[in-house]
């Protein structure tokens, strides 16, 4: 059957509708104007967004901010790096993530990414003896690398990490969940994520000296940081961290709204579900593109339970121009794919981060998976009928590309 003659293209852009229960207190901070995080004395939406965030995900600390580029930027200042210290990060991420480290007045160091969009553990393991002062590990486009191997070779050198975990709320490891295994994980609320507020982002940890700093550079000017205390915490840890820096910090005011606040707190119910039919999504299409000889799903590594709202595969056999005239086929059947090496400067390939200072390495490894690694967006909200629909678009653009090569010849 022809799924494709029978129905359009699904959408695969606007993201869910926020939640009806938003509505009574969007309106009420509408009719207050009271949307400041610091107006309320306490349980602002802030606040109560950052409890709530920090319950779900097990740890004891959380802090909302303005985007997942100031939660990085933040958990770097927070580890209080020397000016100039390197930072390793992985050759496969977005551009915020080396431009966060520019901006905390540090230094990415890039690393080795394999055909399955995970570390290169080998080359990171070299690199990491180069004088590496903190590691960023980005499961881009929720792939977790090996987490194990990771951390047992940052704790061996006594190395912080901090997980980007943009892509990955819901994703676990061996059980634990992805975003508190490093000493802070940061996480996303753009719209194409899992939780959406438009803009926004949060960190997280279980340390109290590194979120009293965070808490304050985010902007806590004065004593404010006391309404970031939970109510009848009498944590001595936490109340002494705040303390020890009252005044001592720059302030880079990165704080979250209360409006976003009251967007994104009726979501986290949401996220089981989420999780649940974005997992069906992806494994439903990966099966569907695997049984085509030209199209590869990296398979996920066995501790790993993931939480996809898009999927990557790889172009088996492709030329560049054959690559490409898949892309555009694709997008003449209403599929629009990004490779990620041949989308005109692409945030994604690092060869086109030309602000890092002294120039970005040659990664040779990184850069050939990424002239064939294809990106297609497809959210939880979508049916299995509307994912069979997007797997067979794909499959039939790549067939009808390596069919008209092998008649021409080429």
């Amino acid at each position: 059957m022809n799924i494709q003659a029978q129905s359009p293209a699904p959408n695969v852009y606007d993201a869910e509708p926020i939640p009806a229960s938003a509505r009574a207190e969007i309106e009420r901070l509408l009719s207050s104007g009271d949307l400041f995080r610091y107006t309320a004395p306490e349980d602002a939406p802030v606040a109560l967004l950052e409890r709530e965030f920090a319950a779900m995900m097990g740890v004891k600390y959380a802090l909302a901010v303005s985007s997942c580029s100031a939660a990085l930027f933040l958990s770097l200042k927070a580890l209080d790096l020397p000016r100039d210290a390197r930072v390793l990060i992985p050759g496969f991420t977005f551009a915020a993530v080396p431009s966060s480290v520019v901006h905390a007045d540090c230094v990415p160091v890039l690393c080795e990414v394999g055909e399955n969009y995970r570390i290169d553990i080998e080359d990171f393991a070299v690199r990491l003896d180069e004088d590496i002062s903190a590691v960023i590990v980005s499961h881009m486009r929720g792939h977790t690398s090996d987490m194990d191997a990771i951390m047992a070779l940052c704790n061996d050198r006594n190395i912080p990490v901090v997980e980007d975990a943009a892509h990955s709320l819901g994703t676990e490891w061996h059980g634990r969940k992805i975003g508190t295994i490093g000493r802070v994980g940061c996480f996303s609320f753009q719209s194409y994520k899992l939780l959406n507020s438009g803009e926004g982002g949060i960190l997280i940890t279980d340390d109290a000296d590194l979120v009293a700093r965070a808490v304050i550079m985010s902007g806590a000017y004065e004593h404010n940081w006391q309404k970031h205390m939970p109510p009848g915490d009498n944590s001595a840890e936490l109340v002494q961290a705040f303390a020890r820096w009252q005044n001592k910090l720059p302030l880079y005011n990165l704080r979250l709204g209360n409006l976003s606040a009251a967007v994104l707190r009726p979501q986290l119910a949401e996220v089981p579900r989420r999780v649940r039919d974005g997992r069906r999504n992806h494994d439903h299409v990966a099966a569907l593109l695997n049984a085509s000889p030209w199209l590869s799903v990296p398979d996920k590594l066995s501790p790993e339970d993931r939480a996809p709202d898009s999927i990557q595969f790889n172009l088996m056999g492709l030329t560049d121009d054959q690559t490409r005239a898949f892309a555009s086929a694709a997008q003449a059947r209403g599929v629009k794919v990004q490779v990620f090496g041949l989308s005109t400067d692409n945030a994604r390939a690092f060869w086109n981060w030309q602000f890092i200072p002294g120039g970005a390495p040659e990664l040779p490894q990184t850069r050939k998976m990424l002239m064939r690694a294809c990106d297609v967006r497809l959210p939880a909200r979508l049916t299995l009928e509307d994912c069979s629909w997007l797997a067979e678009a794909l499959t039939n653009a790549a067939g009808d590309v390596m069919a008209n090569s092998r008649a021409y010849g080429t």
